[in-house]
């Protein structure tokens, strides 16, 4: 009775409401604005202002407002009354009770004003925004069962919105889409595909809001509608996860994430979808990185689920490897099978896009490889071709993010793979084609693999790498990086295990070191060995080794020429191996002998003389460290030295020369050679090196007289008067030398000179035409501009006074009136009568 009551009261003031509307909607078909905006907020004030019950509102509403106000919206050409128009039928539809019964008028008015491909389409974004918040208000408060009807025009009205240019429209338009699938779930398949376009053109807008609204709105379109057409979005959402905005790069870890959880046909996607949700594990903002591995544990575990007969066995007996990589995690079980059963579909796209011609999606999918490895554990083996293949390939990369990516991955194949299977496929191409990028997947290789499980193979892997194709294949400084690599990484994994191999590690070391450019690399390894042996030091190691070395290097030595890798192998041992060559003398001398004939390449003699030079200048802590390369002086100097002292055309003859009498000058330096010695040997060498008295070098010149002053006076006082008369000429012209210090040595020499003649005058007569020459000479030069030089003039000729001081007296006297400076003349003179040696000559 009551309610009967209510509605007839209800109906009463519906009536009252009717009668007070009507002069108003009358009003709305004026023609003037004024009297328009007049009647609509008029409607407003009975309307909205007054309190109405939601049954009176709705009849109100349905049968007398709900028309007129469609006509409003669509055809008054103020846009102030289309607006109050909108408010007024916002406010009908959200209190009233049967919204769904506008749905006829309302629907098509807004497909009227919102579609851009029919006349009448409303001009202004606000309005328009407004237009489309009031569709999504329909598709909240309608059922399902209303709205399907009108699906086909909804989603052609939310096709034109998406591709609206007011990016708020476009927002809307993306809620809107979510809305109608969440409304109408069992039926929106058949049109889902229809919003797929217009999302992806609308996906890569300039602003950031607009992609995550599409982001989230093609995750909802595509789990509620048509699963099909993830493949059309796929490729979209895989470039929004390089967007720099990370909002953009979590929604789509979110919508991933769901469709891997919920997606209907989500077993024929899980290939496709799980690189791009495990691409968002190594994301640089830890929020999405962490909203990827839960998202990723959750889909193991729930896959677990759904398979646990299939893996019960696993479950119960899994045993966890022995080794596994330091602070990594190990994946549950359902994530790791997810990666194995996908791995065949998934691993060709990713090193097809190692290659890619993008930086960055290279750097993406080398990150992503590694997770890929990290989950697939031992069933890398079945996909060791492709992964090797395309390592060597991408280890090349200018980019060191890739390459360092890469060469981690390298390092779980060594974790889980058995070197058996690994090494052999490695081994096989570096064989084939040594390439520097081969050498860094073996030491990252090498570097993941346990010790236990190595040492079997390091014997055969230090003899092959040790093997001149390999370690001698190329001069590049990056090829050698990546050789020593090889070898810390093996020195690093087996310690003292190397002890079995360190003579090949060595050969390696030396061939490394033998690289000109690659002085970076020397630092590196200059302890890792000895470190691994528990040995002193290097030197410790190369007396270990140093017999094998030297048989190693000399074994094609008379084939030998300056381009020969042997060549600068025995550069790095001598030089290095400080005293132990002094036990190794033998080898050493024979390869010298051979070697430094004349008739050998003249460059190759160059560089082995150079070495020889630097160990005779310390020949104590090298050459001569166990006192016994006197035995071998007679080979060095009569069968080394002697015959490249002789003159040859050419630079290089000229270097090797100058080179030449730098090993003899070590040779005396170092008092190596007593004055016996040096008696035995001048015959052979005073000629040659008179000879080169003449040379281009100043050092040579230099180094010449000096040499020979010590002959002169170690033996020259036993030299025959002809073998002296034939140095003082070249001496003599030495004191025209361009060269200062030449000039000054040539004097010294020459004072030596003068002591080898004997202060009597059956001895000294022999030479009175020559001395007499060589007085004459030297008063000239105490006209030198340089004092020192003439200082020097004057004390080899105090020296040669002693012989005729006579003649020189009568030599001074014949000039003095010429020279510019009698003081010298005189100072002669005065050391001629202070020693008394003009009356003994009288």
């Amino acid at each position: 009775m009551a309610e009967e009551e209510d509605a007839l009261g209800d109906r009463r003031r519906a009536a009252e409401v009717a009668q007070a509307l009507s002069c108003h909607l009358n009003s709305l078909r004026e023609p003037t604005r004024e009297t328009r905006l007049r009647a609509l907020a008029g409607l407003r004030a009975e309307v909205q202002e007054q309190p109405l019950a939601a049954s009176v509102l709705q009849e109100v509403f349905a049968k007398q407002l709900l028309r007129p106000l469609v006509r409003c919206l669509v055809a008054d050409p103020a846009e102030r009354c289309r607006e109050l128009a909108l408010q007024l039928t916002r406010y009908g539809l959200s209190h009233g009770t049967q919204p769904a019964e506008a749905l006829p008028c309302l629907l098509p008015a807004l497909a009227q004003r919102l579609c851009p491909q029919q006349q009448g389409q409303e001009p202004c974004e606000e309005l328009r925004l407004g237009l489309l918040q009031l569709l999504c208000l329909l598709l909240q408060l309608c059922g399902g069962l209303a709205l399907t009807p009108y699906l086909p025009e909804i989603t052609r009205i939310l096709q034109a919105t998406l591709l609206d240019s007011y990016p708020e429209i476009k927002r809307e338009s993306c809620r809107g889409a979510a809305a109608c699938a969440q409304a109408m779930p069992e039926h929106f398949h058949m049109q889902s595909e229809s919003l797929i376009k217009p999302l992806m053109q609308t996906i890569s807008h300039q602003h950031f809001r607009v992609r995550v609204a599409v982001i989230q709105a093609t995750g909802t379109v595509i789990q509620v509608g048509n699963g099909k057409s993830v493949d059309d979005v796929l490729s979209h959402l895989a470039q929004r996860l390089f967007d720099e905005i990370p909002q953009v790069r979590q929604a789509v870890t979110s919508v991933i994430g769901e469709w891997l959880l919920h997606l209907r046909d989500r077993y024929s996607y899980f290939h496709k979808l799980i690189p791009l949700l495990l691409s968002s594990i190594t994301d640089e903002m830890p929020e999405t990185k962490e909203l990827a591995q839960n998202y990723w544990k959750r889909v193991g575990l729930q896959w677990e689920k759904e398979n646990e007969e299939d893996i019960k066995d696993k479950l119960d007996f899994y045993a966890a490897p022995s080794h596994y990589p330091k602070g990594v995690v190990q994946p549950k079980l359902g994530c790791r099978e997810l990666v194995i059963r996908n791995l065949s579909k998934i691993l060709p796209a990713v090193c097809n896009d190692l290659t890619d011609w993008v930086e960055g999606t290279r750097i993406k999918a080398s990150q992503l490889l590694f997770i890929l490895l990290l989950h697939a554990e031992d069933h890398i083996t079945q996909h060791m071709e492709l992964l090797l293949r395309t390592l060597y390939r991408v280890c090349l990369d200018e980019e060191s993010n890739v390459v360092q990516n890469c060469v981690k991955a390298a390092e779980l194949i060594g974790t889980f793979v058995n070197p058996q299977v690994s090494l052999r496929l490695i081994m096989s191409a570096l064989k084939k084609t040594p390439m520097p990028s081969y050498l860094m997947v073996l030491a990252a290789v090498i570097k993941g693999c346990p010790r236990q499980v190595f040492q079997p193979h390091l014997a055969y892997l230090a003899n092959t790498i040790s093997e001149p194709e390999i370690c001698q294949r190329s001069d590049e400084v990056f090829y050698m990086e990546q050789l020593l690599s090889c070898v810390e990484a093996l020195i690093d994994v087996c310690q003292e295990d190397c002890k079995a191999v360190s003579l090949q590690l060595l050969k390696v070391l030396v061939t490394i070191m033998a690289i000109p450019r690659a002085d970076h690399l020397h630092q590196r390894h200059q302890d890792s060995i000895p470190e691994a042996q528990h040995l002193g030091g290097f030197i410790d190691l190369y007396k270990q080794h140093m017999d094998q070395l030297m048989a190693w290097v000399s074994v094609s030595h008379d084939r030998w020429n300056c381009y020969c890798p042997e060549l600068l192998q025995l550069d790095v041992i001598v030089t290095h191996s400080g005293p132990v060559i002094g036990e190794a003398l033998q080898g050493f001398v024979l390869i010298l002998k051979n070697c430094l004939q004349p008739t050998k390449d003249p460059p190759m003699r160059l560089k082995l003389f150079t070495i020889l030079s630097q160990l005779l200048q310390k020949a104590k802590q090298t050459i001569n460290s166990q006192g016994q390369f006197h035995s071998y002086l007679e080979i060095v100097i009569k069968d080394i030295l002697a015959p490249n002292l002789q003159w040859q055309a050419g630079r290089t003859a000229a270097a090797i020369r100058t080179t030449a009498v730098s090993c003899l000058w070590a040779l005396i330096y170092s008092e190596m050679l007593s004055p016996k010695e040096i008696f035995k040997v001048e015959e052979v060498l005073m000629p040659p090196v008179v000879a080169t008295l003449e040379e281009d070098s100043k050092m040579t010149r230099l180094m010449a007289c000096r040499i020979v002053s010590i002959f002169l006076n170690s033996c020259g006082k036993q030299f025959e008067p002809d073998k002296l008369n034939k140095i003082y000429p070249e001496l003599l012209k030495r004191l025209d030398d361009a060269s200062h210090e030449v000039r000054l040595a040539a004097a010294k020499t020459l004072i030596s000179w003068f002591k080898c003649i004997r202060n009597d005058d059956n001895e000294k007569s022999v030479f009175k035409t020559n001395i007499e020459f060589l007085y004459r000479e030297l008063l000239i030069h105490l006209d030198d501009p340089d004092e020192n030089i003439q200082q020097a003039v004057l004390d080899v000729l105090k020296e040669g006074s002693i012989l005729y001081p006579d003649l020189l007296a009568k030599e001074i006297e014949a000039v003095e009136h010429k020279h510019r400076i009698p003081a010298y003349c005189d100072q002669l003179l005065q050391h001629i009568q202070a020693t008394g040696c003009r009356t003994s000559g009288s």
